[in-house]
C-alpha cells in the first residue's frame, strides 16, 4: 500500500454521527441497509447504503453512533443516492462490524 502524507489524511473529513433511520435496501446487489445518519447541524442528515446485514437487524441501529467519510462525491446504488461512507471493519468471514465512538459524543464531532 502506498504511503501517504499527514496532510493527505486531513483530507479526509471523517464525522461521528447517529443512525436516525434503517430499512432493508431490497433493490441492492448484496445484501445491505439504507441508512440515515444525524451529523449535527454544521452537516445535518446524510444518507448512505451498507454492507451490514450480517451483524445488525435495522430496528438495532437506529440511536448507534457511527463514523462516517462526509466529503466524498455522492454515489448512485441502485436507485439510492449514497452521500457518505459510513466506516467498518470485517471478520475472518467477511462480516462488516460498524466503527464508532465508545462514549457518546456530540454528533458531527471530527474524527483527529
Amino acid at each position: 500500500m502506498d504511503e501517504i502524507t499527514f496532510d493527505d489524511f486531513l483530507k479526509v473529513d471523517i464525522r461521528v454521527g447517529s443512525i436516525i433511520k434503517a430499512e432493508t435496501f431490497p433493490e441492492a446487489r448484496k445484501p445491505a441497509y439504507k441508512l440515515w445518519i444525524d451529523f449535527g447541524p454544521s452537516i445535518g442528515t446524510r444518507k448512505t447504503s451498507a454492507q451490514i446485514t450480517d451483524n445488525y437487524l435495522p430496528t438495532e441501529l437506529v440511536g448507534r453512533q457511527v463514523m462516517a467519510v462526509v466529503n466524498f462525491p455522492p454515489r448512485q446504488i441502485g436507485p439510492f443516492m449514497s452521500e457518505v461512507l459510513t466506516l467498518g471493519v470485517t471478520d475472518n468471514k467477511g462480516a462488516v462490524t460498524l466503527l464508532g465512538p465508545d462514549k457518546k459524543i456530540p454528533n458531527g464531532g471530527r474524527m483527529h
